[in-house]
């Protein structure tokens, strides 16, 4: 077949030629059997290495570090520069502890943000403290936040081996005593005597006018109680209905002012009688009388 003088032969554009003017556009394509990288991709490799040697000078630096102390995490300064802030913490429940405590326990610094922080994140932590028994937390938007809680109330201070331990009515351990505003608790002494800290509170309803006197608690053998007054003098109580004990102790020093003799122990464990042991002076006086009167002498006498 003949073609007509003038016209041009137009060769068609074969698959492979219109696929690799497609690659060679895009950056990518094969020239002598090698593969090209996309163009720029040398600059962005230098870029991420003078990053990355940017970040390890920062963190071996400790600038990183030192940034988190002024201004807490990044996430933290940038949802603050943007008004998430905490610039308002509203505390309601507080009885023994104080503001102060509650924020450090929570771990609320100026330089958190109310948008990162985890509300049950902060209510773990407070309830971690012995004299939190509960905590609620809320984030009120944009700036604020609200935390409530339920105190365990310091019930009695308890003493055991040589330690003093702030306890609540049901015996739990709240807190090591280091603080001077649970002096004023009851003290009780001995083993499980945190257990049993509210029969004692009865002993001292039941001392009357004698209350202020009595300054501890000691729990013998975990059945009774022997009371500790201001003068050292120590009062023996029966296992069975102390508190009749207590009050008839009361009568007898608003009648004969025992409190005010010398004696170092009231026994008042059995039901019938008072048996008082004398301190040295009073025994003394009372063995040089027997010498002069024919009847025994004791350091017991019965009242």
């Amino acid at each position: 077949m003949t073609m007509p003088a003038g016209m041009l032969f137009a060769a068609p554009e074969w698959p492979r030629l219109r696929l690799f003017r497609a690659l060679r556009r895009r950056g990518y394509v094969r020239v002598g059997g090698r593969r090209r990288l996309p163009r720029g991709l040398g600059s962005a490799l230098t870029l991420a290495l003078f990053a990355s040697v940017g970040l390890y000078g920062a963190f071996a630096g400790g600038h990183v570090d030192r940034f988190r102390a002024e201004n807490g995490t990044l996430s933290d300064a940038v949802a603050r520069a943007f008004g998430f802030g905490i610039k308002q913490v509203v505390i309601s429940g507080l009885a023994e502890l104080r503001p102060a405590e509650i924020l450090e326990a929570a771990g609320i610094s100026p330089n958190r943000s109310v948008l990162f922080i985890d509300p049950a994140e902060v209510r773990r932590n407070l309830e971690a403290v012995p004299m939190i028994r509960e905590a609620s937390v809320r984030k009120l938007y944009p700036n604020e936040l609200a935390i409530t809680i339920t105190e365990r109330e310091p019930f009695a201070l308890w003493q055991r081996n040589g330690e003093v331990f702030v306890v609540a009515a049901d015996g739990t351990v709240i807190d090591f005593l280091n603080d001077a505003r649970y002096a004023r608790l009851p003290l009780v002494v001995g083993d499980r005597a945190n257990e049993r800290s509210a029969d004692y509170l009865e002993l001292l309803d039941a001392a009357g006018s004698l209350r202020e006197r009595v300054k501890a608690g000691s729990l013998i053998a975990g059945r009774r109680w022997n009371l500790i007054l201001d003068n050292g003098l120590e009062v023996r109580l029966p296992e069975s209905n102390p508190t009749a004990a207590v009050a008839r102790l009361a009568e007898l020093e608003e009648s004969e002012r025992i409190l005010e003799r010398d004696i170092l122990v009231i026994d008042m464990r059995q039901s019938d009688r008072v048996v008082m042991r004398l301190g040295a002076e009073a025994a003394a006086a009372r063995a040089e009388a027997a010498k002069k009167k024919p009847v025994a002498s004791a350091k017991e006498a019965d009242i």
